[in-house]
This record gives C-alpha cells, structure tokens and sequence, in this order.
C-alpha cells in the first residue's frame, strides 16, 4: 500500500473519536504533513460511537486496518496498519473540536490532525 494511503487512512482515525456518548457523532477531520513523503493534506470523515473509532466508509480507509478509543477526557488513540507501514495518532477531543499529531513508522511522514463535530440540527415543533 501506497505512503499516501496509509497516511490517508491515519487521518480519518484521528478524526475521529468519541467516548461513550459525550464524543459520540460524525467528526470531519483534516491532516496536514508538517514532513516527510505523504501528500499536503488528507480531509476525512469519521464516526464515534461508545468510545470506537470508525471510518464513515470503509472507502476512506484505503485497505488500512484502523483500530482506537477516544477516552472519556477527550483522549485519542489510534494506530492504523497496512501492509507496507504502520502509524500512530493521539491528541484531544473536546465537544466540537479537537486536534493532534500523527506519525507513520519509519518516519516516512509526521503531521497535525484537527476535528470538527458535525452539528445534527432538529426541527423544533410549535
């Protein structure tokens, strides 16, 4: 697998992490490679749900296996695999944001990841 697909995979698990319920929902998350060989940036949708990660579709992913918790602070954990390398990711969820750094083994690329929580907007009834 490509350097660009597994960075691409990295940036939606870090995008996305929740806990069980305070950080559940649907999270746009952006990576940016700070150095290294991956492309400039990678934009991600991610889903958490009682503290799992997920990709929204398993498309985003790019074959990678992702695996990560989002603690019950905000805490983010994510290491995706693929057949060519592995990564990592940690940061920070906070109710509508958040943000982190990632990394994929060898030091092939190092970056900074934000999130953005989708907002779910209901109709009020009169």
């Amino acid at each position: 697998m490509s350097k660009l697909a597994l960075s691409a995979a990295l940036a939606a698990l870090l995008a996305s992490p929740a806990v069980a319920g305070g950080f559940d929902g649907t999270w746009s998350v952006q990576l940016v490679t700070e150095s290294g060989l991956c492309e400039a940036q990678y934009s991600y949708t991610l889903s958490v749900q009682d503290g799992q990660v997920r990709p929204v579709t398993t498309a985003s992913t790019n074959g990678a296996t992702v695996s990560g918790r989002v603690g019950s602070d905000g805490s983010v954990g994510l290491t995706v695999a693929t057949a060519a390398a592995n990564g990592t990711a940690s940061g920070r969820l906070q109710v509508r944001g958040g943000s982190g750094t990632w990394r994929v083994s060898g030091g092939l690329c190092t970056g900074r990841w934000t999130a953005r929580r989708h907002t779910v907007r209901t109709a009020q009834a009169e």
